[in-house]
């Protein structure tokens, strides 16, 4: 009789050691791995939680992993899991690398040392049993290059066969490698990205884990080892009918997602809520946060997830939370469930934790729609956790439309017709509006200088810096010019040499410095700028087209690899609306500056670079061409814009 389904409640490593000969695979039709940092590190933060209750407590359950079995029963095709599979292994793998460094630096001591030494090794054998298929009274107690390669390429414990998998190789790479090194020199690193995007999903959560969480003691390492492989825990279910499989997954998974944090949160203050006799009043100001919200989210601004991340840095940095007991910066962040299941305070106060959301997010409706706020928002995301923070100080009433600026609102005659009380509350906005503009320019300074640098976000010249000035940002006895003298002294003493940076600028392909140069343009001819709905990166030069080799030639370019190197110079992208983009297309110069072209071009265009090059070469009869000249020119002079920015000359 043919099997049917086999359910088993199983800890990490009973459900990661295969039988011999037996691997888990990505069926073609799967997504491919898209966890992020964020993800990874929940995840984590719920294996700590665990690792740091007492003895004996429940494991900790991580869902259910539905796999479809071949006849065969060696293919594990992993219908609902492959997610938290991969991510398993990739903690796993880092956790054995730190083990073996921890092993090959010990020395040997007294008792206790040499048994954690002993505990060590076990863990190591039992890893590589795992992950290599090995059994573990074969493994060696000390790590051994040469011999312990031999068993990383001897088997496979997982092949990515999706089919929108790009990077599959990664995971494979990662696994091979003895040292963290030799995996981040082999893995893929795509062509002109930086810092942690130039790498894939693997090794981005890989190098997270490796360099971030499993950092520890020795004795954290054995305890934390301990903890996944014993206490964490997941139901799998194998089914040998694929059909049968996916109706399962269908039926446990109904919207394909599991529960996000705010339904957890709000059905805590939905209970406290009931208890209190609020409900009513309760579901009516949810809903309102959710209508304010959702246009929002669709736009990638904020969704109630960032929301309350928000609340919750803004709450911890009130209360001294981020001060560690010798009164230095502490950045750990508790997951956010733990958090608000801590947090008595929000849970029990359902109607005024609603109304704060509320506030927060009508301030980012409003400050959203700001030029410079949009700029900003092509730079790393996190600055939307420590901008909240000064959002704290205000209501959202406290905050102008940007409508009423954009235009002619604010004519003489209408101000003449306001009544005294009216114009003062007026300024009282608009001083509100100047502060606010002061501190969005640090950080967009900040996060710019981000994207140029070789470290990450996690540094403590950017995450230990803003975790200190978020304590000042939310005071509002805390005057602006010295939160921004802060920014001032931090940036010139952390990045004094000015020539570094520029050159970074020249050498930088990224699209946010294309929207930070056209911002500080419009800043510095005093004209106005904002972004439109929908725009495009314009190369003024064409990267492609029919004609690019007669265009590239005409640029004064030798050969295509110098065009390569100039086509996407800061100098030669500007911003476009994408109708016109799509208009001006693949062109010559000549063509998209004149107003010879059938539909719209250059002339058209609101943004004011364009604008500019319009003017500088409509009527220069004799020079209307873009050559490799204009784009070292225009880049210099981008990056100069740029640097005095940057350090607020």
């Amino acid at each position: 009789m043919a099997k049917n389904i086999d359910p088993k409640l199983s800890n990490i490593e009973d459900y990661l050691k295969l039988d011999n000969g037996v691997i888990f695979s990505i069926p073609a039709y799967q997504r491919p791995y898209c966890w992020e940092i964020e993800t990874c590190d929940k995840l984590w933060q719920d294996i700590m939680d665990k690792n740091n209750e007492i003895e004996g407590t429940d494991n900790y359950f991580f869902g259910t992993i539905i796999i479809s079995c071949s006849n065969n029963d060696y293919v594990m095709n992993l219908i609902d899991g492959q997610q938290r599979t991969t991510t398993f292994i990739l903690i796993l793998k880092a956790l054995l690398m730190r083990i073996n460094e921890a092993i090959l630096k010990f020395s040997k001591g007294d008792e206790e040392s040499n048994t954690l030494l002993r505990n060590l090794s076990d863990k190591r054998r039992r890893i590589i049993e795992i992950l290599y298929g090995i059994d573990k009274e074969e493994v060696s107690d000390i790590p051994d290059e040469g011999t312990d390669k031999q068993i990383y390429i001897s088997r496979t414990i997982l092949e990515n066969n999706a089919n929108n998998e790009d990077y599959s190789i990664d995971i494979k790479t990662i696994l091979n490698s003895f040292t963290y090194e030799e995996a981040e020199k082999n893995v893929i690193h795509k062509f002109r990205l930086k810092n942690d995007n130039k790498y894939s999903y693997f090794f981005r959560n890989f190098k997270f884990f490796y360099n971030e969480k499993c950092n520890m003691s020795e004795s954290n390492l054995n305890k934390v080892t301990k903890t996944i492989l014993e206490k964490c825990e997941v139901i799998e279910i194998k089914s040998w009918d694929l059909d049968q499989a996916i109706k399962m997954f269908n039926s446990l998974n109904s919207d394909g997602q599991p529960l996000c944090d705010s339904d957890i949160i709000s059905s805590l203050l939905y209970s406290e809520a009931k208890n209190q006799n609020v409900l009513d009043e309760f579901e009516k100001k949810w809903k309102l946060l959710r209508d304010i919200i959702k246009p929002l989210e669709e736009k990638k601004i904020i969704s109630i997830d960032s929301l309350l991340m928000q609340e919750m840095y803004y709450e911890r940095s009130k209360n001294g939370e981020t001060i560690n007991s010798s009164g230095s910066i502490d950045v750990t962040t508790p997951g956010l469930r733990k958090y608000y299941k801590s947090n008595q305070t929000f849970i029990r106060n359902p109607l005024i934790s609603t109304d704060n959301l509320i506030n927060l997010a009508s301030i980012w409706e409003k400050a959203s729609k700001y030029p410079n706020v949009k700029v900003l928002s092509k730079f790393n995301d996190n600055y939307k956790l420590f901008l909240a923070s000064f959002f704290y100080r205000y209501k959202s009433d406290d905050i102008i439309d940007y409508n009423y600026l954009d235009g002619d609102q604010l004519s003489k005659e209408m101000i003449e017709s306001l009544s005294e009380t009216d114009i003062a509350e007026l300024e009282r906005k608009l001083l509100i509006k100047k502060d606010n503009d002061i501190i969005i320019e640090c950080m967009l300074r900040l996060f710019t200088i981000l994207e140029l640098v070789d470290i990450g976000y996690s540094s403590n010249k950017f995450k230990t810096f803003l975790f200190g000035i978020e304590r000042k940002l939310l005071n509002k006895s805390i005057p602006i010019s010295e939160i921004k003298a802060d920014f001032d002294n931090h940036i010139s003493q952390n990045w004094p040499n000015k020539y570094d940076i520029t050159e970074g600028i020249k050498n930088c392909e990224d699209h946010c410095l294309v929207f930070l140069n056209e911002y500080l343009f419009a800043n510095e001819n005093d004209v106005s700028f904002d972004l439109d709905e929908q725009y495009n990166i314009e190369h003024i030069m064409p990267a492609s087209g029919k004609e690019i080799e007669g265009i590239s030639i005409g640029a004064g370019m030798d050969n295509m690899d110098e065009f390569n190197l100039y086509v996407n110079k800061l100098g030669n992208k500007i911003l476009l609306e994408s109708k016109i983009n799509q208009s001006v297309s693949n062109t010559w110069f000549r063509m998209k500056i004149t107003s010879t072209l059938k539909e719209n071009g250059y002339k058209d265009s609101k943004y004011p670079i364009a604008k500019y090059l319009v003017n500088k070469y409509t009527d220069a009869k004799d020079k209307q061409t873009w050559t490799k000249f204009d784009i070292s020119t225009a880049t210099d002079k981008s990056a100069e814009r740029i640097v005095k920015f940057l350090y607020n000359e």
